[in-house]
């Protein structure tokens, strides 16, 4: 930065930012597939795509307004949810309106939203314009790519067609409808650390494949595509709370057939039995989650008869996470386009190792920081930035008395002080002869610059290490 003075305050700014960090999060939660309609029916997207607002900093977004314009209207968030490259009128979009849940997140439905069979694509997104009552933008985001399909396969899965498998680890819903009435749908979802049916949220569940030879508190996970039969473990991706493991069972007019292995597809009837229960099933029971004893079939020992509360409908889904921070900025410009970091790659070393910075909506006004130390910054594309990775002196450590691995958070931030958070950091490790306990340089010769010099070149060449928290 050419002006020293903006530099150090915007350092002392990031300084801040990373002892308090006041982040505002958007995340976007939505199916993977997407049932055409056709003609005037309207198939709404089942489950409805849901939108949640968090973090301290919208509170503080709120205060800056109040102060402000001397109100309080003007910090309410209004949004609308749209299909991409569908136009910009309001018939076309559904507003959203975000009311504030216990846990203080501001949450938002689009019920209404359906694809005609007059649009062509295979895929598409959903676009969220987000708004301050007062009329100021927040910004656009967009969801993951959505996948059309005309209606749920009927025929055996084949693995070679894994648009439409359920593969072990991938994130799915839950939803039943009694007497196949719309209205009447219900979806498996946590509400105060308990399993719950709710007509209004719904939740996204980790589906994993599990030995069935071991007992519940093993449990080791396996990789694979979900087939019926399996041994299987739903973990609530939002508090983590688990079901007993669970067979998961194919549902053929409302029987649970016991002896089908094929793949799962989307949107499948389905049924789960407790593993070493008396034919006990999940089940609904209004907004209540129960065990339901299924009736043996006495003609046919491979079926079990169900009750609708026991017969659920699968899908796959998505979420998308948009993290930033206006704690720095002064302008009202939107914060879009969200930078998403996915992947980081390390070439080079000695003083010219370079990091790219790989994801989606990158622009040529970021720079990328390690903590608060900014880095030489290229923009490649809007999938690739790339940087000199700075030296680790630069955090006030001298490398020579380097005992222990340094973690530092990489960030992105726009020209304006926007700061754009993210789940990857960057650590600097010594080498092996630095490890505390062992002796360092025991014989020092003459020429001890030169030995201290080529130490340096070697230890900044290999001193990068790349991981993703979790």
């Amino acid at each position: 930065r050419s002006n020293p003075y903006q530099a150090n305050l915007l350092r002392d700014g990031v300084r801040r930012y990373l002892q308090l960090p006041a982040d505002q999060t958007v995340l976007i939660l939505h199916a993977k597939v997407a049932q055409k309609s056709y003609g005037n029916e309207k198939r709404f997207f089942c489950p409805p795509p849901c939108v949640y607002l968090s973090g301290p900093g919208w509170r503080l977004k709120q205060e800056q307004i109040k102060a402000r314009d001397r109100g309080e209207a003007g910090f309410r968030v209004c949004g609308y949810m749209g299909l991409d490259s569908m136009g910009s009128t309001l018939m076309e979009t559904q507003k959203l309106s975000f009311e504030e849940q216990p846990d203080a997140k501001g949450f938002g439905c689009a019920k209404a939203l359906y694809i005609s069979d007059a649009d062509k694509r295979k895929h598409f997104r959903l676009v969220l314009k987000l708004f301050f009552s007062n009329g100021q933008e927040i910004g656009t985001f967009h969801s993951k790519l959505i996948k059309v399909i005309s209606k749920p396969s009927q025929k055996k899965q084949s693995l070679k067609n894994t648009d439409l498998c359920i593969s072990s680890g991938s994130k799915v819903s839950l939803f039943n409808r009694l007497r196949s009435q719309t209205v009447s749908t219900r979806y498996l979802s946590v509400e105060g650390g308990a399993f719950i049916a709710s007509a209004r949220q719904w939740a996204a569940f980790t589906l994993h494949l599990a030995d069935e030879h071991c007992t519940r508190s093993e449990f080791p996970l396996r990789e694979g595509y979900i087939r019926y039969g399996s041994v299987v473990q739903l973990i609530c991706t939002a508090t983590g709370i688990t079901l007993p493991p669970l067979i998961i069972r194919k549902v053929t007019k409302q029987y649970a057939m016991l002896d089908v292995d094929e793949p799962i597809s989307q949107l499948h009837k389905c049924a789960f039995q407790f593993q070493g229960s008396d034919h006990m099933y999940l089940c609904l029971s209004t907004e209540k989650v129960i065990q339901f004893q299924a009736s043996p079939c006495p003609k046919e020992a491979n079926r079990e008869l169900l009750n609708d509360g026991s017969c659920w409908t699968i899908i796959g889904t998505e979420m998308v996470e948009y993290t930033f921070s206006e704690s720095l900025a002064c302008v009202r410009e939107p914060v879009s386009p969200v930078p998403l970091i996915t992947a980081l790659q390390l070439t080079g070393g000695g003083d010219v190792a370079m990091l790219e910075v790989q994801g989606e909506y990158f622009h040529a006004h970021l720079k990328v920081w390690f903590g608060d130390v900014e880095a030489e910054t290229m923009y490649r594309s809007p999938k690739s930035l790339v940087c000199v990775v700075p030296d680790v002196s630069a955090f006030g450590s001298d490398w020579r008395w380097l005992r222990y691995p340094i973690t530092v958070p990489l960030l992105l931030i726009r020209d304006d002080g926007l700061i754009y958070s993210s789940s990857f950091t960057f650590t600097y490790t010594p080498e092996q002869s630095f490890i505390p306990g062992q002796q360092v340089l025991p014989d020092i010769p003459q020429d001890s610059d030169k030995l201290l010099d080529s130490i340096h070149q070697e230890f900044t060449r290999t001193n990068f290490h790349l991981f993703m928290q979790s």
